[in-house]
């Protein structure tokens, strides 16, 4: 071991990295610039620009031909600069999923990274955790692995600390000293050091991956293929059909395949795959800005939905920091705080045994309270055992919420017994009778009563050979009460009423002692009619349990394994769940509700891998947060669903209209590749940079299973569309009787189209609104897209050879005029219609799933 202390120091870590490189496997799942680029070109859209371009070229119209290849190449980069930004997202997402371990380096024990450790690092490996690289255990106690992953074999095997030894150096069978990256420690924990990393680990050299697989497709992503596959279908038919009916009518059949061209141009409904991939991408990237991680895209679609809140209270509801705040022993009580000069004689032995009931390297919060209290207190005294051996561990059962552990002070001598647990269940260890019982009832109700988590201590001696199967057969004495303080959270209590306006409950599970719960419970602002505990709910059928449920939102001393019911039986009432974990235990309960929430950083890779959302600081303000999230993207998909729908149908119609009727040509490829270029960033970026709606979070949320994307959604988009349409049209019959003629009036059609979709953009970015609202709030993408387009649009009407490629003729104040007031009217149409739609919707039919 080098360094200032235990484990390798930072200078020789990163030494060691240079070398050896970061300890992942040789993958690269990220699409550099040149496949982004390729996958680009591939695309039906530019491929159509350059068939277009190509019949330019034969019609011997050189300077369009340039254009539109032009045109193409902007759109080739409009499209790498947009998956470069997901790329990015989603790099830096990779990067906050990737396994961490904790390592010491020069003494110190941190939280690391798995790419980041090397060959010598010291690591600790938990229950519940995966081993981040191949390594040799120095201490283990009653470690199993699960090591499938490598043998095949599901049985997991036992480990135990050793000296390294070639015949035990591969994985597979009892007792061998190592552990390997990617097997899952299924019980016990150690300290190992690493041995190997990233490819030449076991799993490495085997060509293993561990990437998960791919979940199935969201249903919000089966409903836009569907789309995409009518809207394309019926594009592409109704090009082939307008190529062959213009051919037959004018002979002119390289005219027929440009007007075909430009028809499936403006059909094809290219944006919908590419919002929602933005969309999902940068909204999770946006959820781990607010600490918290979308391991699942359906999940960022479910938060949308989700109707109940089930949060752990320790930890992610409170600040997982307790401390002892009151002792109980015989007829004294102490209330302990910071200015406490010194512990009573008659309360050592109780803080003695709480520390020998904990672990002597603690996780948890309150065997670290017990440890901080003893070294303040004790530290001069004979009650601290550093030198003590553990020989026997007792968890904690589903029947006998305590635990006991044996320790022996010196060979050969009597073993000491301290347990510690649920008041109730340390009594029962102890054999107490009915007045102590009682006596201790009162004690544990009015400390709980005070907030504070309660836990008894006893103690016991073991002198006979051999162990008991259970704790119940050592002969204990009680020794006292301890009561833990663990204050809420900052926010809790607002988030709580975020919730509770929007429609969604929020229920509390504990293991703590139902009036603690309570107690905590009213500080956060959860309302329950009453209190369900793990020992009611064991003895509850399922339509009972249902019926229960259906009250109550604070459960104490509830088991993990219990919390599956819990999660079932809400679902059986219709409820949408979000529930946090963070044990092994927790893994079914997180896989089965609607959205499982893992703990980040207390929580163990089992839970984390089950869960669709992981909080990276285990903050119920995270989670609620994560609600609003996604409750934004939840509108701002719907918004730019409605643009798109909207903004086609004037293009289609336009593109359609005039070849069906006889008129003079109106859109060409060019024209629909300019409206495209306003379109693509207009229906991705700025609508997925929209921010929340004023209301987001005081409305119920969308009726569970409604599609996102419903008729009357499907019939407005397409109904704002033919507003511009009918604008269009009139403005180019108008134009066309005029001294321009044809050339004047496209110019003015086009004007007005443009300007039309401007205003398309607006009312659908205050759908749940207004315009004029959504105007007020902040959004730089729309600047950028206005202050884009307008000069581009004045650049094809002022600059001669633009001018001429476009077909357009020249325009007088009057034309400009008209053609704004025309835009202005199809957006004041759409305007009123919007208006009308919400007075209708928030007057009679408000409800739950309509806003």
């Amino acid at each position: 071991m080098s360094g200032s202390g235990p484990g390798l120091s930072s200078a020789e870590a990163l030494e060691r990295l240079r070398l050896d490189g970061p300890n992942e496997l040789p993958q690269d799942q990220r699409r550099h610039l040149p496949r982004i680029a390729w996958d680009a070109v591939r695309e039906p859209m530019l491929q159509l620009l350059l068939g277009a371009g190509v019949i330019y070229l034969l019609l011997g119209n050189l300077a369009e031909a340039l254009i539109l290849l032009g045109f193409a190449l902007l759109n080739v980069g409009m499209v790498v600069v947009q998956e470069t930004r997901t790329e990015n997202a989603l790099a830096a997402l990779r990067d906050l999923a990737s396994p961490r371990a904790l390592v010491w380096r020069g003494g110190q024990r941190l939280r690391l990274p798995a790419r980041e450790l090397v060959r010598g690092d010291l690591i600790s490996v938990n229950e519940g955790e995966r081993v981040p690289a191949d390594a040799l255990l120095l201490e283990a106690g009653a470690m199993q692995v699960d090591e499938a992953l490598l043998t095949g074999e599901s049985v997991p095997v036992r480990k135990r600390a050793g000296a390294a030894s070639t015949a035990q150096a591969i994985p597979g069978g009892d007792d061998s000293p190592y552990v390997w990256a990617g097997s899952l420690i299924v019980g016990g924990s150690g300290t190992a050091r690493v041995t190997a990393t990233g490819p030449r680990s076991a799993i490495g050299r085997i060509g293993k991956s561990l990437a998960t697989v791919e979940a199935a497709p969201a249903p919000l992503q089966l409903q836009m293929r569907r789309l995409v596959w009518v809207f394309a279908t019926a594009g592409i038919g109704a090009s082939i059909v307008l190529a062959i009916v213009y051919g037959l009518l004018h002979g002119q059949w390289l005219q027929a395949v440009l007007a075909g061209i430009t028809l499936a141009m403006a059909a094809l409904p290219e944006e919908f795959p590419l919002v929602l991939t933005i969309f999902l991408v940068l909204g999770a990237w946006r959820l781990s800005q607010r600490h918290v991680l979308a391991r699942r895209s359906a999940a960022i679609e479910a938060l949308g939905t989700a109707t109940l809140l089930c949060a752990d209270k320790t930890g992610t509801m409170t600040q997982n920091r307790m401390s002892v705040a009151a002792l109980k022993a015989g007829e004294q009580r102490l209330a302990m705080g910071e200015t406490a000069p010194a512990l009573p004689e008659a309360f050592h032995e109780l803080v003695e045994f709480s520390i020998l009931a904990s672990q002597a390297d603690p996780f948890d919060p309150m065997e670290q309270a017990f440890h901080r209290l003893g070294q303040r207190f004790l530290a001069d005294t004979a009650h601290l055992h550093a030198g003590w051996e553990l020989a026997r561990h007792y968890p904690l059962q589903a029947g006998l919420l305590a635990m006991s552990q044996a320790w022996r002070a010196s060979p050969g001598g009597p073993y000491v017994i301290a347990a510690k647990g649920a008041p109730e269940a340390v009594a029962d260890l102890c054999h107490m009778g009915a007045p102590a019982l009682e006596a201790l009832r009162l004690d544990v109700a009015r400390m709980a009563d005070e907030g504070l988590r309660v836990l008894a201590i006893a103690k016991g001696v073991h002198a006979a050979p051999g162990w008991p199967e259970s704790q119940h057969d050592f002969d204990y004495t009680f020794l006292g009460l301890t009561g833990l303080a663990d204050p809420l959270r900052p926010g809790v209590s607002e988030a709580v009423a975020a919730c509770r306006s929007a429609g969604i409950d929020v229920a509390m599970i504990t293991g703590d002692h139902p009036a603690t719960a309570l107690a905590i419970a009213r500080q956060a602002g959860i309302a329950s009619a009453s209190v369900l505990t793990g020992q009611e709910i064991a003895m509850l059928d399922e339509p009972a349990l249902r019926q229960r449920v259906a009250q109550a939102r604070v459960f104490a001393r509830i088991m993990p394994e219990q919390k599956l019911r819990l999660v079932q039986a809400f679902a059986a009432n219709g409820e949408i769940v979000a529930m946090t974990g963070d044990g092994v235990n927790d893994a079914p309960s997180l896989k089965a509700a609607h959205i499982g929430v893992a703990m980040g950083g207390r929580g163990t890779d089992v839970a984390r891998e089950a869960a669709s959302l992981v909080l990276l600081d285990d903050d119920f303000t995270s989670l609620v947060a994560a609600i609003r999230l996604g409750r934004r993207i939840d509108g701002n998909l719907r918004k730019a669903f409605a643009y798109i729908l909207a903004v086609h149908v004037p293009i289609v119609g336009m593109s359609l209209i005039p070849v069906l009727l006889g008129w003079p040509s109106l859109l060409g490829p060019i024209h629909v590749v300019f409206l495209e270029l306003i379109i693509d960033p207009a229906s991705s970026i700025v609508f997925e940079a929209e921010p929340e709606d004023d209301g987001v979070m005081s409305r119920p949320p969308r009726l569970p299973g409604a599609s996102l994307f419903n008729l009357a959604l499907l019939l407005r988009g397409l109904g704002q569309g033919v507003v511009v349409l009918a604008m269009a049209l009139l403005i180019f019959l108008a134009g066309a009787g005029g001294p321009g003629g044809e050339a004047t009036a496209r110019a003015m059609a086009f004007v007005t189209l443009v300007l039309g979709n401007l205003g398309l953009v607006l009312t659908n970015k205050g759908l749940d609104s207004s315009a004029v609202r959504a105007l007020l709030k902040p959004n730089q993408a729309l600047g950028i897209v206005v202050a884009i387009t307008l000069p581009s649009l004045i650049a094809t009407l002022a600059v001669p050879w633009l001018r001429h490629l476009f077909g357009f003729g020249p325009l007088g104040a009057r034309q400009i005029v008209l053609a704004m007031a025309a835009a202005a009217g199809s957006f004041a149409v759409n305007e009123l219609v919007a208006w009308v739609l919400r007075r209708f919707r928030r007057g009679g039919i408000s409800g739950r799933g309509l806003s």
